[in-house]
């Protein structure tokens, strides 16, 4: 499970104008924003080499207020470099492998307040022409952390 940490805390001020001697101010805190939850992304077709597939995954927002993502990359701080072979494929060498940023065309994605989205990212996961034969048949898993 991959999850993306926003952070937001702060104070809010206002002030208020009026006829002399009406003026005020006020306070207010604002509360913490809990980390967006994105599932490991997997391919929605097999690999081969000099292939392209989508990869599929889900982003849950927790929060009561919608959040926007603006891309999708690897985190490779989990799997190998961000991404994993299932066991039965332990020779497919995962370097053959790339995963191409995402953006949706620059606009990013938008996840609703306490909701979540389902997400398909056209020809995101490449198998370069040189993948090992150890690779026929495996199924990939892609690791994606969200960023600004």
């Amino acid at each position: 499970m991959v999850v993306l940490v926003l952070g937001a805390t702060g104070t809010s001020f206002a002030f208020w104008s009026g006829p002399p001697g009406s003026g005020g101010s006020g306070q207010a805190n604002t509360g913490s924003t809990q980390s967006l939850i994105l599932t490991p992304a997997t391919p929605t077709a097999d690999l081969h080499p000099g292939g392209q597939t989508d990869v599929r995954l889900s982003v849950t927002n927790p929060n009561a207020a919608g959040m926007h993502v603006a891309s999708l990359f690897l985190d490779t701080t989990e799997g190998s470099g961000g991404l994993a072979v299932d066991a039965g494929h332990p020779g497919c060498d995962l370097s053959a492998l790339s995963f191409a940023t995402q953006t949706n065309g620059g606009s990013g994605w938008a996840v609703a307040g306490n909701g979540s989205a389902s997400l398909t990212l056209t020809n995101a996961l490449s198998m370069s022409l040189g993948a090992a034969n150890a690779c026929q048949g495996a199924r990939f898993t892609v690791y994606l952390t969200a960023g600004p």
